[in-house]
């Protein structure tokens, strides 16, 4: 299959999105649709999947022009779009999930189940993968979920398959396994169209590339011709400066001290210390045990052994409120689930952990909060027409320094940084690191948890890594690199 995108343009209202855009999607490419977040990648995805019509341009389908009035038309045209998010039901099978709305009945109603498994069964084998289609989708790993969107995208005979950041919230190894799939498929003719902020990862996988910034198209080609630096360059439309890695530093003050702390299965005598002024990291893959243990820490999940000390006197985390408390704050992962409240505003996102702070004869008192807000917004520079508009309206990046503000609001001894650039684009990205370095300086003792060993090795100082629920080693210095993190995030060093 051959799409063509031909001189699109899209507005919202008075909002311009895209801008004369075109380039083409040849048959059996890995095609990187790469671009800051609001530069127009998902609105022209949205159209190619049908969800709504360009203004003006087209869309040509192996030579002839096409309307896709639904996302029915565009699944009628070989044009399957896997989101970020992915919804499986989780009580339902594999093939149920596979043909869900396009079950298969008999002539008496009843639903064909041996014909559909026989077919999820065929596109399983034709996958190379070992999966029972009879399995619940709730017993698979986060990397089997999305080979079962494939697989239910293959099935509709997808000859084009749309992946918006597919690897978001899998473990290395689940990487390799998804990038193996895709190129597999690419060797059979299906074209993917492939979209994330990981340029590593992009520059491992993707044949070609496209550059989309604030809706138009800035450059593309043969990704073997073009430097990840330069990518990056592109994106943001400015010479990013290289990042340094992070060097150790003399830190004195002990803030936080844990030792033996345990709890079940998801993690088991661990003990560290965390000094003002230090980022220290902790990594690992995905079930290492790191967000349990801080959970754990900041009082969500109270029922550890072990002892938790700061400044070095013993405090049992009873419960979040009692955290705060005692100056800890925790930015959890997972912006949209987690932390932000979409039907919230801008400023109230960003205050809501101190809403007491402005409450006087139970009345909120709107001029402090915006005072804090403002401060905060204008120190990170938080990007948003309106205080008052909700959050949602903002790009992830700058949902992501709202939820900091947020937690910065609270004068933190300890902050905790879950995935603290997960689905933010890269110039967010260094904006952030950069945050996070300030508030070190501060003299706050930053714990930062992340899955990805580039993040860690740029701005962790000395980093802990997890496997199976236990520190397997400490890493700084020459010695915290990737291959390093590797190792012992895999178990390697102990065979």
């Amino acid at each position: 299959m051959k799409i063509e995108f031909d001189h699109i343009f899209k507005s919202f209202g008075k909002t311009e999105v895209l801008h004369d855009v075109s380039f083409t999607v040849q048959e059996g490419q890995i095609l990187a649709l790469l671009g800051e977040n609001g530069a127009g990648k998902s609105t022209l995805m949205n159209i190619l999947g049908g969800l709504f019509p360009p203004v003006s341009g087209q869309v040509i389908i192996d030579g002839q022009p096409v309307h896709l009035h639904s996302p029915n038309d565009s699944i009628d045209h070989g044009i399957a779009f896997i989101h970020q998010e992915l919804s499986p039901v989780n009580d339902l099978r594999v093939y149920e999930n596979m043909f869900l709305g396009r079950e298969e009945r008999n002539a008496f109603g009843w639903l064909n189940r041996e014909s559909m498994r026989a077919q999820a069964r065929k596109i399983l084998d034709s996958l190379g993968i070992a999966i029972d289609e009879q399995s619940y989708m709730r017993d698979l790993g986060a990397s089997h979920k999305q080979i079962v969107e494939i697989s239910r995208a293959l099935l509709c005979e997808a000859k084009t398959i749309i992946m918006d950041e597919p690897t978001t919230s899998l473990a290395e190894h689940e990487i390799d396994l998804l990038f193996e799939l895709v190129r597999k498929l690419s060797a059979q003719g299906v074209n993917i169209i492939f979209i994330s902020h990981k340029l590593n990862e992009v520059k491992t996988l993707c044949t070609h590339y496209v550059v989309l910034r604030n809706g138009w198209k800035v450059a593309e080609g043969d990704m073997k011709d073009v430097e990840t630096q330069t990518l990056s360059e592109l994106i943001v439309g400015r010479e990013l400066a290289h990042m340094q890695k992070a060097e150790p530093q003399k830190h004195e003050k002990e803030i936080l001290r844990v030792e033996n702390l345990s709890r079940g299965k998801d993690f088991q005598n661990v003990s560290f210390t965390a000094k003002a002024g230090e980022i220290l990291g902790f990594t690992g893959l995905l079930g290492d045990g790191r967000s349990e243990l801080f959970r754990s820490i900041f009082g969500d999940t109270p029922d550890y052994t072990g002892d938790i000390f700061l400044n070095g006197e013993k405090y049992h985390a009873k419960s979040t409120t009692a955290a705060l408390k005692k100056r800890i704050a925790y930015v959890p992962s997972n912006r949209k689930e987690n932390a932000i409240i979409p039907d919230l505003s801008v400023k109230t996102n960003g205050t809501l952990a101190t809403l007491k702070r402005y409450c006087k004869f139970f009345l909120l008192q709107n001029a402090p909060q915006h005072d804090d807000f403002a401060t905060h917004a204008a120190d990170f520079r938080i990007k948003y027409a309106d205080e008052n508009d909700l959050i949602t309206t903002l790009s992830g990046g700058n949902q992501q320094k709202v939820i900091l503000a947020r937690w910065i609001n609270t004068k933190p001894q300890v902050l905790i940084l879950d995935n603290p650039t997960q689905g933010v684009d890269i110039g967010a990205k260094q904006e952030i690191y950069e945050i996070v370095k300030k508030i070190a300086q501060s003299g706050v003792a930053v714990i930062v948890l992340s899955g990805e060993g580039q993040e860690i090795v740029r701005l962790c100082e000395r980093t802990l890594v997890m496997f199976h629920g236990k520190i397997a080693g400490e890493l700084s210095g020459d010695a915290l690199n990737e291959q390093e993190i590797m190792k012992l995030a895999t178990g390697a060093n102990l065979i």
